[in-house]
């Protein structure tokens, strides 16, 4: 893919999601990890999608149509560096980007004298860059130190399955992902409503000013931003939108919608990309308007990103 704010496709040559071998323990060592990052909500029925162009029609961002859900649990915020870190101190994991060597890093975060590496054709403001990785996010010589309270990036969708599997937490099913994030407002474009900035006030970590050049940071961050940096939705989630992609448990299919079971629907049995949700912080209006509550996108399982992360669910 090559729109502005979407994590590109790695193009690692790895086996596909469901061969892969297990790396996770049986036994979720890490559960208590989350024992207060949880917000249990009731489910029920809400209308899915959208009938509006707003996007891009490959995406499959319709028909809208209505969905029942049981009752889970979802995390108030995505995974943090910090979250992650003990996840890797506890059981010794080791992300894809580290065993490939290299991650995708947008080039303002690099310094002009970046030597050349490999950009992503249409989307050059993506650099193949040696040595990042989830604690290394703009490479070697960067670190999360005063990051810990960030968004966790650089994890594929198998390593955020590994830390689910620690934690005994899952991923949110694509819908029960659209349902948390709308925070009980119907077909509406945002978590808290249908303006970007209501009043003036920037709601969400999204990229402010010309694109790909020039970050005013008018909203404050000109990378991730605090997990808890803006106001909650009516569930009392965080961010569900803006500062970064969040994996999701499904099988991306433009088509899907039209076909879904409409009751807790899992998903396509099988696919070649999985969904991500939410846009982040290299969103823009003049290149993407994936930042929406009914937005959606996809990436390989073993691709990662500075601008690619996660959160968990139960039940």
């Amino acid at each position: 893919m090559t729109d502005a704010c979407c994590a590109p496709d790695s193009g690692r040559e790895t086996p596909a999601a469901d061969a892969a071998p297990e790396r996770t323990p049986g036994t979720p060592g890490g559960a208590g990890l989350l024992a207060d990052d949880l917000v249990a909500l009731p489910g029920g029925t809400f209308t899915m999608g959208t009938d509006q162009r707003y996007g891009y029609p490959a995406d499959g961002e319709g028909p809208a149509h209505e969905v029942a859900l049981t009752p889970f649990s979802i995390g108030r915020c995505a995974v943090t560096n910090e979250q992650f870190a003990a996840f890797v101190e506890a059981t010794g994991h080791r992300t894809e980007a580290e065993t490939f060597g290299w991650s995708f890093v947008f080039t303002m975060f690099l310094p002009e004298d970046f030597p050349p590496t490999r950009a992503v054709v249409g989307a050059e403001w993506w650099r193949q860059v040696e040595g990042a990785d989830w604690a290394h996010p703009e490479g070697p010589d960067t670190a999360v130190d005063e990051r810990r309270d960030h968004p966790v990036v650089h994890v594929s969708w198998n390593d955020a399955r590994a830390f689910c599997a620690w934690t005994g937490s899952r991923l949110a099913t694509e819908a029960e992902w659209e349902y948390a994030a709308r925070g009980g407002l119907v077909q509406r474009r945002f978590p808290w409503g249908d303006d970007l900035e209501p009043g003036g006030e920037h709601r969400m970590n999204v990229f402010q000013g010309t694109f790909p050049a020039q970050n005013t940071a008018a909203d404050g961050y000109l990378g991730t931003a605090p997990v808890t940096a803006f106001e909650p939705n009516g569930h009392g989630l965080h961010q569900m939108t803006g500062n970064v992609w969040e994996w999701t448990a499904d099988w991306f299919d433009p088509g899907w919608y039209a076909r879904s079971p409409r009751t807790d629907p899992p998903g396509p049995p099988a696919g070649a990309a999985r969904v991500m949700r939410g846009g982040s912080y290299l969103c823009h209006a003049s290149y993407c308007n994936r930042y929406r509550v009914d937005a959606r996108s996809s990436n390989t399982p073993d691709s990662s990103t500075g601008n690619l992360g996660f959160r968990v669910a139960r039940g």
